[in-house]
């Protein structure tokens, strides 16, 4: 069996694009995905599946979702490997989960505009790009950095962010389905 990890972008955010998590199991469920296990309600998933996944997974889940509720969120399809090396490959250690961010790329970045983020950050910002994740940790939030803010137009690939409780919590759930 391999275990993925669902990244859903948009969904029960400002009263906008509402779906329960026992809807998307539902749904999921339509694709033959096993095991499935959700954290919070702004869309994280753990599945299982006799097959492997891809992109074109990503967007059936979609469209499904779509045909049902009426709204197509962007969902990015991560391998228990992917979430590990992306845990692996953190530049920065933190006991404050909520300062550290992971914004994963739906795809490599081939012409990041470093020298925008950098003329962006402050003080108390570090990043750094490895591959298909954007590191950020902002020990005073991210709620007005605009670092976060303009990471996905500087790196011109579609991202969703989610802190280090997330991912913890996220890979633990995927460990344990193993």
């Amino acid at each position: 069996m391999n275990t993925y990890i669902a990244l859903f972008r948009g969904i029960n955010v400002g009263g906008k694009h509402i779906l329960s998590m026992k809807d998307l199991v539902a749904i999921l469920g339509t694709m033959n995905y096993e095991n499935i296990q959700t954290y919070i309600q702004s869309g994280n998933v753990v599945f299982q599946c006799k097959d492997k996944v891809s992109e074109k997974s990503a967007g059936e889940i979609g469209k499904l979702i779509l045909d049902k509720k009426g709204f197509e969120p962007k969902v990015l399809l991560l391998s228990l490997g992917e979430l590990q090396n992306a845990i692996a490959n953190n530049p920065f250690a933190t006991d404050n989960g909520k300062a550290l961010h992971f914004f994963f790329l739906e795809s490599q970045s081939h012409e990041p505009n470093i020298e925008q983020l950098m003329s962006i950050k402050v003080k108390s910002e570090e990043f750094m790009l490895s591959n298909n994740v954007f590191y950020l940790y902002a020990s005073d939030g991210i709620g007005r950095s605009k670092l976060a803010a303009d990471a996905e137009k500087a790196l011109d690939v579609p991202i969703t962010a989610r802190n280090w409780n997330t991912v913890s919590a996220l890979i633990s759930m995927a460990e344990k389905a193993q």
